[in-house]
Formats: structure tokens, C-alpha cells, sequence
């Protein structure tokens, strides 16, 4: 498991109904990862539970523990049919 702390933004999972078990599995074993230029790591990884849309999670490696700036559905990534 990754440690990371939740920054208070990101924290506020409920308003997004998304369920801090999804962050972990996207951080655990994302679709796709991408380093940013500003230093952020993106993961990104579709929920079956959720449709199948993207939940995408912003990490500042860089702060001690990590944390996860943001979290988000992404609505710009969709699964085919």
C-alpha cells in the first residue's frame, strides 16, 4: 500500500461520491500513470462499479508522507462500449 496523506481539498470524497477504496486501487494498480512537468504523478483507473468511468488521482510525491492533492471522475476518459 502507498502511504499518502489526504490533503483537505481531496479529502472531500463524499461531495464526488467517490469511495476512498477506489483511490487506493487506481494509486495500487492504475490504468495509466503519467508524470506531470510541475512534479505531480496522475493516476488514472476506471471503476466497474461506478459505470466504468475514470477516477483520476493527482499525488505531490515530492511532500513527506506523499499527498493526494486531488481526486476526481474524469469525464474526459471513457471506456468503449
Amino acid at each position: 500500500m502507498i502511504k499518502c496523506q489526504f490533503s483537505e481539498h481531496a479529502y472531500d470524497l463524499k461531495e464526488r461520491n467517490i469511495q476512498e477504496t477506489w483511490v487506493k486501487l487506481a494509486m495500487e494498480d492504475p490504468e495509466r500513470q503519467e508524470m506531470m512537468e510541475d512534479g505531480t504523478v496522475h493516476y488514472l483507473r476506471a471503476i466497474e462499479e461506478y459505470e466504468g468511468r475514470y477516477v483520476h488521482v493527482v499525488v505531490n510525491p515530492d511532500a513527506q508522507p506523499e499527498r493526494i492533492v486531488t481526486v476526481v471522475f474524469d469525464r474526459r476518459i471513457r471506456r468503449s462500449p
